[in-house]
């Protein structure tokens, strides 16, 4: 494949991206199936440049079973059909290249699909043999090895351990999975898993992907005893171990053996920013998701916290911060930040918890420009730069997400995020495809307002406002070091530089506008030179 890189930003060129993640599933059919696709999101690329971004992050598109949306990858060398074919995926990325667009793609490296040939060879192979060395097979605990090995959960509900029969017809062996069963969890252990997925990275690298985005990153690596979560000591059995920084410091290699900067993200919820931040040495990944910031609620002194945690963290390995507001697993910024307590707790159940919608786009679009004013890159989820709201009355027997069955339907699951977008029109499915076929999740009917068509020209539009912001972050080009400016309490105000102030009021009342300053941008009106509650705005100091 002839690979060329787009102008601009050089090797470090993600220190401080503006990469837009696709769902492609609920991006844009080009086929008219009611799925999203390949030649949707090539038919969408325009939308993309316009809107200003430097990068685009495509979740899985592998040949999968969809028992995860896609994160169960039967192979990592090909496309699914439902998106289309890999010279389509080959197009795609030289087309987004020429419009100045890298690609990231999704590396799912814990578990495979239970359709994975590895998976497949290792259930029909006796116990003991190298096909089940593969991943983690062990005999059950308990009167005829009927209780699974240990007592570890599965993070979509229930535990980790499902029994197989083995090839003569009985009860057998147990697997690891730490999310679905459909997902048996790999054996990192094995030499040939670590080749497997250095082989993998160069594949989609010397097809010209820009970057990796490496999902549950830090859950790779199992203490070999395999011991029971509740009487564990010393570190965690199965996430954050230390000998997992030697495989990234091999795929740092990997990707720093390719010209035009190749980048690698992880996906890491840690809760010690510390602990985080060894993964960013100079010799591993390149930058990780900031999800402390996802989670802080709507207020001065937890968002202050927070920025300052991660910018120290950060600062002592050298690496660039990565903010991002939202994804494809947890509540829309617009309903959250309409809700009484506006933090994000991925294990809480928040679904049907009343939300203000005037409140929380109010706060969603102060909070752009909260996070486009920060140092480092930002990740823009599909959909928030329309502001669409979280959809919490989709059909039960409708649903997906493998954490809506698991649960037994007690948790609606993360549908809710993922409706397929609305483009044009005034009602379903909103030009989600070339004709009126149904997408694979309902559109709600109230979504008119909400198409790129209505909320293109609109002054006062979500979508106006992000492609101004980011217009305007890269022309002035703000110094990387952050700057607090006395404030009082309730009040977000720093620089950078003197290009930009940023100013954010998380205050029930209004505050007057600093003096002598320019006014660049607001997320609101600013009625009497004053910025009202939940609202931001960006500055820089009027020429004298």
């Amino acid at each position: 494949m002839d690979v060329t890189e787009p102008p601009g930003g050089g090797p470090e060129w993600w220190r401080d991206a503006v990469i837009y993640q696709i769902y492609p599933r609920s991006f844009a059919d080009g086929d008219g199936d009611g799925t999203g696709d390949l030649a949707g999101i090539r038919r969408r690329l325009d939308h993309l440049v316009s809107l200003g971004v430097d990068a685009l992050w495509i979740t899985p598109w592998y040949p999968s079973p969809m028992a995860d949306g896609g994160y169960d990858v039967a192979d990592y060398r090909d496309v699914d059909p439902l998106f289309g074919t890999l010279a389509e995926a080959e197009e795609l990325i030289r087309q987004a290249l020429r419009r100045g667009l890298r690609t990231v793609l999704d590396i799912v490296p814990n578990h495979v699909s239970e359709a994975h040939p590895w998976f497949r060879a290792a259930l029909a192979a006796p116990p003991g043999s190298p096909e089940r060395a593969l991943f983690h097979f062990r005999p059950g605990r308990g009167r005829g090895g009927d209780l699974p090995p240990n007592d570890w959960p599965s993070e979509f509900g229930g535990p980790a351990w499902t029994r197989v029969v083995e090839p003569d017809g009985t009860p057998g062996e147990w697997y690891l999975h730490l999310f679905a069963p459909e997902q048996p969890d790999l054996n990192w252990a094995d030499p040939r898993v670590r080749a497997e997925h250095e082989d993998v990275l160069r594949f989609w690298f010397d097809r010209g992907v820009a970057g990796i985005r490496v999902d549950s990153a830090t859950l790779l690596t199992k203490d070999a005893d395999l011991p029971d979560l509740a009487s564990a000591e010393g570190p965690h059995p199965y996430a954050d171990r230390d000998d997992l920084h030697t495989v990234y410091r091999s795929w740092r290699r990997t990707a720093d053996s390719y010209p035009g900067g190749r980048l690698l993200v992880g996906e890491m919820w840690l809760p010690d920013p510390s602990r985080l931040a060894r993964y960013l040495r100079p010799d591993e990944l390149h930058t990780a998701f900031n999800f402390d910031f996802l989670q802080s609620p709507w207020d001065a002194t937890r968002l202050r916290a927070c920025i300052d945690t991660t910018l120290e963290s950060h600062a002592a390995v050298g690496a660039p911060p990565t903010w991002v507001l939202s994804n494809h697993d947890v509540t829309r910024t617009v309903t959250r930040y309409g809700r009484a307590d506006t933090s994000f707790d991925f294990a809480a159940k928040t679904h049907g918890v009343p939300s203000d919608p005037e409140l929380g786009t109010r706060r969603a679009r102060a909070a752009c420009l909260l996070t486009l004013a920060l140092p480092g890159s930002v990740y823009l989820y599909q959909g928030e730069e329309l502001g669409l709201p979280e959809v919490e009355d989709l059909p039960r027997d409708m649903l997906r997400d493998p954490m809506h069955v698991r649960s037994g339907g007690n948790d609606p699951g993360r549908d809710g995020c993922r409706v397929p977008l609305p483009w044009s029109g005034t009602a379903p499915p909103y030009g989600f495809g070339p004709d009126d076929s149904a997408p694979w999740l309902p559109q709600p009917t109230t979504w008119a307002p909400f198409t790129v068509e209505a909320q293109d020209g609109d002054p006062d539009s979500m979508l106006t406002l992000y492609r101004e912001a980011l217009r305007l972050r890269r022309a002035t080009r703000p110094e990387p070091a952050l700057e607090w400016l006395p404030s009082p309490d309730g009040i977000l105000s720093f620089r950078r530089g003197p290009a930009l102030r940023c100013l954010v009021n998380l205050t029930p009342d209004p505050i007057p506008l600093p003096p002598s300053h320019t006014l660049l941008l607001t997320s609101g009106p600013t009625p009497e030179d004053h910025l009202p509650p939940d609202t931001a705005a960006w500055l820089r100091p009027a020429e004298r």
